[in-house]
């Protein structure tokens, strides 16, 4: 159950902390267009997550708790982009190029598609 605290906790976290910095830097860049916001989000999260992913694997500085309430919660609350970037990092790390290319091209296709289709369902239904 504890875990779970610490998951949650941290998702609250870092969806406030996306919320601000997504609409701080969209704010600032002035792009009514352009959703820099969330991009700024999605790469920063990525980059924080590879720093402390590789901190976690090669020197053990995570317990099971901190890894939960930080890599889960935080940073999945943060960015879910995070995530989908690290595994496939991890993929490509161990010679999963295949696995590596399947998954970025899934997330990319199916995730553009199923937007696509909520959007097609909702209007079906509301229109």
């Amino acid at each position: 159950m504890d875990k779970y605290l610490f998951v949650g906790t941290g998702g609250f976290v870092g969806a406030v902390l996306r919320y601000w910095l997504s609409s701080t830097v969209q704010q600032l860049s002035n792009s009514a267009l352009f959703p820099v916001g969330t991009l700024v989000v999605n790469v920063l999260g990525c980059l924080v997550i590879g720093f402390l992913s590789e901190l976690a694997e090669e020197h053990g500085l995570f317990t099971a708790e901190a890894r939960a309430f930080v890599f889960i919660g935080i940073l999945g609350g943060f960015t879910t982009f995070s995530t989908f970037g690290n595994e496939t990092m991890n993929l490509l790390r161990n010679g999963q190029n295949t696995l590596a290319f399947g998954n970025a091209a899934g997330h990319l296709i199916l995730g553009l598609g199923a937007v696509w289709a909520g959007r097609t369902l909702a209007y079906l239904i509301w229109r």
